[in-house]
Formats: C-alpha cells, structure tokens, sequence
C-alpha cells in the first residue's frame, strides 16, 4: 500500500470553510490585542530600532530559530529550547498538512505527503511532538514541584501548561484514533513510522468503528478550539512573549555592547534628565516589560541580587511595565526604590544571559540620572566626597592633580607636555596614578614596553579622571567635562594609539569619547601584549605557576577580550583553574557603575563572595587584568578571612617578572 493518509479523514472537506473562517477570527484577536497593547508603548519617547533593517532581520530569526541565549542556561534552558524547536516543528508540520489539502492538490494535483517523505515527515512530526510533551513535564516539575526560589509563578502559568498539554496530548489521540482505524490492521507498516500515535491508538482497539469515528470527530474539534484559544490568548496572558520576545531580536541595539546615549548638555530646551517617570523612557523600555519572560536568569546572575541587595533586574523590568500600565504619571524612581538603583554594578550580567534580549543596565542608569541631575541624590556622603574630588582636583581621592604623574619618576616615559615622539599615549587613570598598589601595575607595564622597545608617552599631572564612575551614577555634566578636557589634550599632542591597563578607562576612551569627537583607536594592555607577543616583540621565559583567572566585566562582557588574557597566562607557564563563574558568565568584583566609589552597606560583600569561589578552585593565586578588581580583591581578601591562603596579582606583574631582555 502507498504510504500517505487522507487528509480530513472522518471530519470531511466541509470543515475547511468553517475551519479558515474560525482561523481568520482568532488571529485577528491575537492582532487586536496587540495593537491595543501599542498604545501603552507610544507613551515612551521616540526611539529609532527600524535602521539596518536586513541585519536586523538576520539576528531576529537566528536568535529565535538557533534559541542559543536560552540553551544557554544551565537550569532550564535546554527543555525550553527542545520544547521550542517540538512546538515549532509541530506546527510547521500542521501548516504543510493544510497546505497539501487546500492548495496542492487541488490547485496543482501534486501531492507531497506520500511515500517515503510521509514516512519520514510522520516519524519527524511524531519525534517532535514526543520531545515537546516530555520537556514540557520537565518544564512543569520544575516551575511547579521543584519550584526554583525567586521564580514567581501565577494562576497564568497553570493555564498555559494546561493548555499546551491538552494540545499536544489531543494531537496525539486524534492521530491514535485515525490509525486505528486505517492503520493498525490496513497497513501496520506504515504504522511504525508514528510511534506514538501507534501507542495512542491502543487505547481505541476495543472500539467498534463507529465509536472510533465519533471519538475522532469529537477530539478532532476539541483540538482545534484549544489551538484557537493558544492564538487568542497570546496578546492577554504571559504567552505575549512568544511574539514580543521574537520580535525584540529585531530591535535588539546595533551599537557597541556598553552604549549609552550622550546627553547633550548645552540644549538648554532640555527640562528633563533622566527618567523619573516612565514617559521619560523610550517605547523600547516598556516593551521590553513585555517581552520578560519572566525567567529570572537576570536575577540569579546579578552580584547585588545574589548578596543580598534589594536589587532584581527582572523586578525592574516588571515594576516599568506595572507603572506603564496602571499609573505612567507615577514616580518610576520610588516604585524601584533609590537602593535598589545604587546597587547596581552595571556589570551587564542581566542583559548577557537574558534570552529575551532586554535591556536593564540603561534603564537604570536613566533612573539614576534622573536622581543624580535633577534631584542632586547620592549613594552616601563618601560618594557626594569622591564627585566633589573629581571636579575639583580630577581624581575621585582629593588628591593634587600636580601629583599625578609622581609614580613615573624614574621610569623610561614621556611627559607629552615636554615634547617629543612616542608610540602610544599611555592613560593611566586615576588608581594606578595614586593608589599605592596599583602603581606598581603602571611600572610593570612600563617596564614591559621599554622591553619590547615601545616608547611611551603619558600626559601626567594633565591627565584627568576619565568621568567613567561618576557618568554611571548618573552625573553626565560632570563626565563630559572630564571627558572635553582629556580630549582636548590628546587631540593637541596629536596622539596615534592609545593604551590603558584598566577596562573602565578602555571602555571610556574607546567607546564613550567617540560621541564627544575622539577618533584615536583605544587599546587595553592585554590585548596590547598579546600584539607584542604574537610579533615576537616581547619574550616571556615561562616559570610554572598554578592561578585563577578573574574576567573583569568591562573586558569581558563589554568588550568581549575573554581568551587573550589566558593566553599571556599560558605563555609566561601559568595553568589555569577556572572558577565556576568564568569568561561571559563571570561574576563581578563589585566595583562597577561607580561603586568603586561607594560604601558596601547592604547585604553581604559582593567582593567576598568572588574571592571565596577564587578559594574554591584551590589555587594560591587570583589573576586581575583591572585597578578596581585588585582593590575590591584585596579588600575582600581581609574581610573576607583568606589571607594567607589567596593572593591577588595583575596580568602586567606576572608578565613583567618573565621578561627576557
């Protein structure tokens, strides 16, 4: 016999008009409700997430297709993605069903489910839809039984298992009674080929044809109802985020990982700083309350979440969609609450592992501006200090600004001021120009350049902070007008390349001065020796060392510079061992977002925790690449009761003792 089906069987070419028009209805209430839901995203501000149009398209139907951010977490991740990609092929399998009965073969006579591709479209389909049901159960014993803690469950998320279930589980029985009766005695060698429709038709054996047939039309049409409820329920329950998580791949930002939107100080139209309303976010921002799934992957990666802060990014995201909807008048900053806003370490944590491709640092950081600009707020008195010290003498520890340059007496470098050709303009920034430690940091980096022949210029007692902490508590005057001067002295020297050993000041300079007109490329050290390596500039005499290598958040997750740093490690004779939380998943040292600046009052120390998983792999020795990771480290070290046990080192110390000259 000839391996195909009839289509409609038992439920007749009759039901088609019926079944379109029904079809037609429920997607014209899926869009109603969506587009009565873009009336709650016109009250943000215009944002322009249309340009790029084709990679936008790309990166959409990659990230929802190959769903990698999602199988991407450990807990729950990978049932989610099977269940997506059953659901999915489920689906696409009923629309080439409908296809083949309504336009194939009556319009063109060709029919395609036949033979040896029904075969394998049957076992497909069947496949599909048993992967579908069994992470599904994984999904429901998870939510449900496990019950992960901070994952909030609702009355929502019962009917929507519910209703998955009984869809698949309908489909499967409709297929058991069909088989039963045309396949198990007809042609059983068909029916292999739809193993658990096989199953499902042993539950009919002991019916008569006709209660076969009255069963199937009745599941046929219960199926169908249930799969038009999915499609009308989508805009007005958590499954919104099928389409609204899709579509925010499409406008996901373009721009540089980090970006944030340059203020311009001297518009003097500007009323508004910040957002203290929802209305002074973009329509994005509440989009993206809507696009949550609600996952909590952002809160159990968060340092201030997971220590005990009264910060949960996936709150925040939910809290922008409750105000949006209920009250946009009401005060945004108060609902999420100023503790909540100061905890934040702005290391992207959240965004990095969110599948739904929401963005929360900025929004805070919107916030913060709002109590920064407009409200004069700060974290604490040691805070208003250090932003007092950065206007007044450049450097957030009050220190003379004519003492910058002191660590350099000695030291093979030029002072730009002086004159002279150099190679590359060395931004030292402000902790290895004061802070006793991190000196010893620029001196390994110089010592490292003299080795390889780099002359090194740097702008000493000229040089200013670079306004990244205070512009990520909110305070935009104040970084720009760090930011204008630097610039300003840089461009007069005429400076080719420039190099930093701190990420903060990399990320500033590579990426933030290019809105204010700085085009000289930017270069973190690391990456930097790496070069000097690679072209045999630089020599390293290995000595076997056993380290644990820390990924500060500004190198790693903003500027993706994950391997580099392990390779130098390597190169000078270290072996690695990582720590649970390495690379893209690493866990911030807490000093991030201008917290470098802040007391730690809340919860426990976020620096503590990093250190104790630095403890954990049992090597003797923490690799920094960063001045704030070292302080934090060090701090954390003493507080934290692992002295004598750990210790803290840069990248540029290890590199600087293995020199051959």
């Amino acid at each position: 016999m000839e391996a195909t089906r009839e289509i409609y069987w038992n439920i007749g070419h009759g039901v088609v008009l019926p079944m379109y028009l029904l079809s037609i209805a429920a997607v014209a209430v899926l869009a109603w409700g969506f587009w009565q839901r873009l009336s709650l995203y016109r009250i943000g501000k215009p944002l322009n997430r249309f340009d790029r149009y084709e990679e936008r398209v790309k990166r959409m139907i990659g990230d929802m297709v190959g769903q990698q951010k999602v199988a991407r977490v450990k807990d729950g991740g990978l049932p989610h993605t099977l269940f997506f990609w059953g659901f999915l092929t489920l689906f696409a399998g009923t629309l080439l069903v409908m296809a083949q009965a309504d336009f194939f073969t009556p319009l063109l006579q060709i029919t395609i489910l036949s033979g040896e591709f029904y075969k394998a479209f049957s076992l497909i389909l069947d496949s599909a839809g048993l992967v579908a049901i069994v992470m599904l159960s994984a999904l429901f014993v998870r939510r449900f039984i496990i019950k992960p803690e901070g994952l909030e469950t609702t009355d929502d998320d019962y009917r929507i298992h519910f209703l998955l279930f009984a869809i698949l589980v309908t489909g499967f029985l409709i297929e058991g009674a069909r088989m039963a009766a045309t396949e198990l005695t007809q042609n059983p060698e068909l029916a292999r080929f739809s193993p658990v429709g096989y199953l499902a038709a042993q539950l009919f054996t002991s019916y008569d044809l006709d209660s076969i047939k009255t069963t199937h039309r009745v599941l046929w049409w219960l199926h169908f109802a249930l799969a038009l409820g999915f499609f009308c329920a989508i805009p007005y329950t958590k499954l919104r985020h099928i389409v609204t998580t899709s579509v925010n791949g499409f406008f996901v930002p373009l721009e540089p990982k980090g970006t944030i939107a340059t203020i311009n100080m001297e518009d003097e139209s500007i009323e508004q700083f910040g957002a203290a309303r929802v209305t002074d976010m973009t329509w994005k921002d509440i989009f993206d309350a809507d696009a949550c799934t609600s996952c909590k992957r952002c809160q159990d990666r968060c340092p201030a979440h997971v220590t005990d802060k009264p910060l949960s990014p996936m709150k925040v995201i939910k809290q922008v969609g409750e105000v949006a909807a209920i009250d946009p008048a009401a005060s945004l900053v108060d609902t999420v609450g100023q503790d909540a806003l100061w905890a934040c370490t702005t290391c992207r944590a959240c965004q990095d592992i969110c599948p739904a491709n929401i963005e929360h640092v900025n929004k805070i950081l919107e916030m913060r501006r709002n109590l920064t600009l407009m409200e004069g707020a700060f974290p604490g008195d040691e805070v208003r200090t250090a932003v007092s010290n950065v206007e007044v003498n450049g450097n957030p520890f009050g220190l003379a600004y004519a003492s910058r340059g002191d660590w350099a007496e000695g030291l093979d470098v030029q002072l730009m001021a002086e004159g002279g050709e150099v190679d590359i303009l060395y931004f030292v920034g402000c902790y290895a120009s004061f802070d006793k430690r991190n000196r010893e940091i620029a001196k390994s980096f110089i010592a490292i350049c003299a080795a390889a022949g780099i002359k090194v210029g740097i702008l000493g007692k000229e040089e200013k902070c670079c306004g990244e902490p205070v512009r990520k508590l909110g305070n935009e005057y104040l970084y720009q007008l760090q930011a204008s001067e630097n610039i300003e002295l840089i461009k007069a020297y005429g400076v080719k390349k420039i190099v930093t050993t701190c990420p903060h000041c990399f990320n500033t300079l590579a990426r933030d001065y290019q809105d204010l007109g700085l085009t000289v490329p930017v270069e973190h050290y690391t990456t930097y020796l790496q070069g000097l390596l690679h072209s045999n500039r630089l020599t390293l005499k290995p000595e076997p060392f056993v380290a644990t290598y820390h990924d500060s958040c500004y190198l790693g997750r903003y500027m993706d510079i994950i391997d580099q740093p392990r390779s130098i490690l390597t190169a000078a004779g270290g072996r690695i061992q990582e720590m649970a939380q390495s690379g893209y998943d690493s866990f911030c040292c807490s000093a991030g977002g201008g917290r470098i600046l802040a007391e730690e009052k809340l919860g426990t120390k976020i620096s503590e925790k990093r250190v104790r998983m630095a403890q954990e792999t049992g090597a003797p020795l923490l690799v920094s690449n960063c001045p704030f990771c070292l302080t934090m480290f060090e701090d954390g070290i003493k507080t934290g009761g692992a002295e004598g046990e750990l210790r803290v080192r840069d990248l540029a110390e290890i590199v600087a003792e293995r020199i051959v000259l």
